[in-house]
């Protein structure tokens, strides 16, 4: 019989879980809605803009392997405490109008984000395995929620301050506190060193695995959708005519309709045999929401970006509950994390990318829907065979085998 969750023992841990979620997306979402006003100042083109939105999640699945390996010569807890002062330290480089240091923290954020983002998941399996879903569901309305953040505030943050740099630059402010209290309320214990009496543990290879594929192809085709969201919708709804505050504000509220369903999907997930039902349900909202607001009428712009939301935030959600659910213990947990989100992040990178290009060339409307519908599609796809009651895990002798649950 499983053990009882003590809820109460864990809340200072599930505190500090949500305080570094909350930093993991203003860096992303907080430049999106100022994307204008940076190329009008510095003068780039448009497809320098859209490296500044592909760097990051390019970045994300490039050092994303990182955390495994960090984990073994660090420890866990070195290795977050690691990467959220790398991401303070880079908010504050990315807040300078100067393009080559502009760049570099740009880039050094998304490797920050990487790390951490990957080291959670496995955190999350190895301090609560029975309920690894539903804290995954908190982590991750705290990672929209600070999203919402990024996206709303950043226009207000800019005019107070006087400038877009130091409007970017505050968020290292929030990243600092979390190091502090990661620090300070979490044990640092180094890893132990194997001795020669203990047997090496086999490698686990996850690259010639069917179900590991699976994981990585709906988590890189739904966060390509994610990322080409915060990179570009305000430049889209700019676009059609509305002003650069209102298109701020609605990709904050899209990503604050997140919330709901990053808590509310993986509790709606436990109600069938599989996650595919819910999968596809979160998947349709979210294409709803990109036809509403790139092809219907401007009314209905906030009924668009709920739905977009709604669906968004649970994809998302749902991506991170299947690296827990698909894995037997945390350390294929870590290991399925460090693969679906680094090569996930790495194809998620062609979205921004592909939307800058054709921006580039004035490509209308019809087409850049066309386009989000078809990443839609594949992560309908990958969710068919992702969503199954499927485990990974290992054998007697130590071989990856894939279990039916």
């Amino acid at each position: 019989m499983t053990a009882p969750i003590n809820w109460r023992q864990l809340a200072p841990f599930l505190a500090l879980m949500i305080l570094v979620a909350l930093n993991l997306r203003p860096a992303l979402s907080s430049m999106a809605p100022m994307l204008v006003r940076i190329q009008q100042d510095i003068g780039l083109s448009a497809m320098a803009i859209g490296a500044l939105t592909t760097l990051p999640v390019l970045c994300l699945g490039i050092f994303a392997p990182l955390a495994p390996w960090l984990i073994q010569r660090v420890g866990a807890e070195r290795t977050l405490s690691l990467a959220l002062l790398l991401l303070g330290c880079a908010l504050v480089l990315r807040a300078n109008n100067q393009p080559f240091l502009l760049y570099t923290g740009t880039l050094l954020v998304g490797a920050a984000i990487g790390i951490a983002g990957t080291l959670l998941p496995a955190l999350v399996k190895r301090e609560l395995p029975q309920g690894a879903d539903i804290v995954t569901g908190v982590y991750t309305m705290a990672l929209c929620l600070g999203g919402s953040l990024g996206a709303g505030l950043s226009i207000p943050l800019a005019n107070a301050l006087g400038s877009w740099q130091l409007g970017l630059g505050s968020w290292a402010l929030l990243a600092f506190l979390a190091l502090v209290a990661w620090r300070l309320r979490m044990p640092h214990p180094r890893p132990t060193r194997p001795t020669t009496t203990t047997p090496a543990m086999p490698k686990v290879r996850l690259l010639r695995n069917p179900l590991a594929w699976q994981v990585t192809g709906y988590m890189g085709s739904q966060s390509a959708l994610a990322y080409i969201v915060f990179g570009w919708l305000p430049v889209l709804l700019q676009r059609r005519g509305l002003g650069e505050a209102e298109a701020g504000w609605l990709l904050a509220a899209s990503v604050m309709g997140q919330l709901i369903t990053a808590l509310a999907a993986p509790w709606l997930a436990r109600l069938g045999r599989d996650q595919r039902p819910t999968i596809l349900l979160l998947l349709s909202c979210t294409a709803a929401g990109i036809v509403i607001l790139l092809q219907a009428p401007l009314a209905w712009r906030w009924p668009g970006v709920i739905l977009l939301g709604l669906g968004q935030g649970g994809s998302f959600s749902m991506a991170l509950t299947l690296i827990v659910l698909r894995s037997a213990n945390s350390r294929l947990a870590g290991k399925l994390s460090g693969m679906a989100q680094g090569i996930g992040y790495s194809l998620a990178a062609t979205g921004p990318l592909l939307v800058g290009i054709l921006l580039e060339y004035s490509t209308g409307l019809d087409t850049l829907t066309g386009v989000l519908l078809a990443f839609v599609a594949a992560a309908m796809a990958c969710s068919l065979l992702a969503g199954r009651q499927r485990q990974l895990d290992l054998d007697e002798q130590g071989r990856l085998i894939t279990v039916h649950r």
